[in-house]
């Protein structure tokens, strides 16, 4: 495929323009127009993007306490700023890949931007709890608009670079999630809990300007989606992840119970939604989401292997600090510094994939990644060796999860975009989806059974070990990942 398309580009130059962006005539437009596509200024808009998203993800979680005495409410409330956050993103991440594929990418991406920037002013100038709840689905709906955009302007305009350019999106998320923590105790410590919503400010400004400066205009495309955009599907989905959510929250309640009815009664919805959503989106003539795109020849592997080396990998690396607490006694601090050894590795190494993989393709460094992962997880159940302290046990297996994640991070996100193209900000979201639901499957089945446990720190080693077990049934799936070498 990658060979076939770099003939084409040079036997016959007028074509290559076109070739290039995968879009036909977005880049041809702007040369026509004496206006190059800068793709660095685009990257770097992009990049921005990204960070403030994924800084935002883990940055108010430091700031829960503080947010809490702030709007004088319980800690359950106060919670429930990350659990909206997430259902709102969950939600509305393919709809934003379908509006990124109906509208345009560029126009998705700006609104998106204002929307969030707008919704982290108002964020940090609530008042109720309430309100700054409601405000947070608004924010993790539009933040939910980045990825699935974004994809799709690199695949539009990077030509024979898309997969390299994709590639690096995994070396900017680990970033984020570092920095996050940082910036968020640093504003609670000096300034006050809205800093870690108002802080989203003036970058979100810079960005809604770059991208008016530096982003193509998105232009008509024959092939584009004008369907509609499936109310129904996207209210079953609705239904169903929420229910879903109020289940997994419920477990991670002191003294849950799983066959109680608070937890019973909103799984049965769950599935009954999900279900009922999943046959709909056989018969509907223009479904919320391609079937195919879910479960089809190549795609379903793609997507089992995000939901299980991505989200579940990224569940382990969210429980690291508890379990660094409960079973050795390391401070906060010290769990901190954990998550930083992990995330180093992973941004090293997704950027030496993103520059390999070409050479390579897709399935070797998802076998070596996704057997790296299992290492690690195996060395954080078990208890140091040879005199190690535990701190520098936990940092090396840590620094070994972060590897493995950087490694498979630029095939996982080539591997189904290289199948269709021309649907990448629906495959975009498809992705983030999965990493979501197999992370929040993940910190849910954990703390259910660390809430009613003695000894907390060896349950969750016990849980790591099944967690391990789990990752390496499933790597027969990469056998399953449609093979590519060069570009596409």
């Amino acid at each position: 495929m990658g060979t076939a398309g770099r003939g084409t580009a040079v036997s016959h130059p007028t074509m290559r323009v076109e070739h290039d962006t995968g879009d036909t005539g977005a880049l041809g437009v702007a040369a026509r127009d004496n206006r190059p596509v800068r793709r660095g200024l685009i990257f770097t808009t992009i990049a921005l993007a990204l960070m403030m998203m994924s800084v935002d993800s883990t940055i108010v979680a430091t700031a829960l306490r503080s947010l809490q005495h702030g709007l004088g409410t319980s800690i359950n409330w106060a919670g429930w700023t990350l659990t909206a956050y997430s259902f709102g993103f969950i939600l509305m991440l393919p709809v934003t890949g379908k509006l990124s594929e109906r509208l345009g990418r560029r126009r998705v991406f700006l609104a998106s931007v204002a929307t969030f920037t707008i919704a982290s002013l108002c964020c940090g100038a609530a008042t109720n709890i309430y309100v700054l709840i409601a405000l947070r689905a608004v924010q993790a709906g539009a933040g939910a608009g980045f990825t699935p955009s974004a994809t799709g302007i690199i695949v539009d305009h990077f030509g024979d670079a898309r997969d390299r350019a994709v590639g690096l999106f995994g070396s900017i998320f680990p970033v984020g999630a570092m920095i996050g923590p940082i910036f968020g105790g640093l504003f609670v410590t000096y300034w006050t809990w809205r800093g870690v919503f108002l802080v989203n400010v003036p970058v979100g400004l810079v960005v809604v300007v770059l991208a008016l400066r530096y982003i193509p205009r998105d232009h008509a495309q024959p092939g584009r989606s004008r369907g509609g955009l499936d109310a129904t599907g996207m209210s079953l989905l609705g239904i169903g992840l929420l229910a879903g959510m109020l289940a997994a929250s419920y477990l991670g309640e002191t003294g849950a119970r799983p066959l109680s009815a608070p937890f019973i009664a909103p799984l049965l919805v769950a599935l009954a939604a999900l279900s009922t959503f999943f046959r709909h989106l056989g018969r509907s003539s223009h479904p919320f989401i391609a079937p195919h795109l879910i479960h089809g020849p190549g795609f379903g592997p793609v997507n089992l292997i995000n939901v299980v080396y991505g989200g579940i990998t990224q569940g382990v690396i969210v429980l690291l600090p508890l379990y660094a607490a409960n079973r050795y006694g390391i401070s906060a601090l010290g769990s901190g510094l954990l998550l930083i050894a992990q995330g180093i590795a992973a941004v090293a190494l997704s950027t030496i994939v993103a520059f390999t993989l070409r050479r390579t393709g897709y399935r070797p460094p998802l076998l070596v990644g996704s057997v790296l992962i299992i290492a690690g997880v195996v060395l954080l159940a078990t208890r140091p060796l040879g005199g190690i302290t535990s701190f520098a046990w936990l940092a090396g297996a840590a620094f070994l999860v972060g590897v493995g994640g950087g490694t498979i991070n630029p095939p996982c996100r080539n591997a189904g975009l290289q199948l269709a193209p021309q649907h990448a900000a629906t495959l975009a979201a498809l992705r983030s989806m999965s990493l979501q639901l197999g992370s929040i499957v993940t910190v849910s089945i954990a703390t259910a059974l660390l809430a009613g446990s003695g000894s907390p720190g060896i349950v969750q080693a016990w849980f790591y070990l099944a967690t391990a077990i789990v990752l390496l049934v499933g790597l027969p799936l990469i056998a399953r990942v449609p093979e590519h070498r060069g570009t596409w």
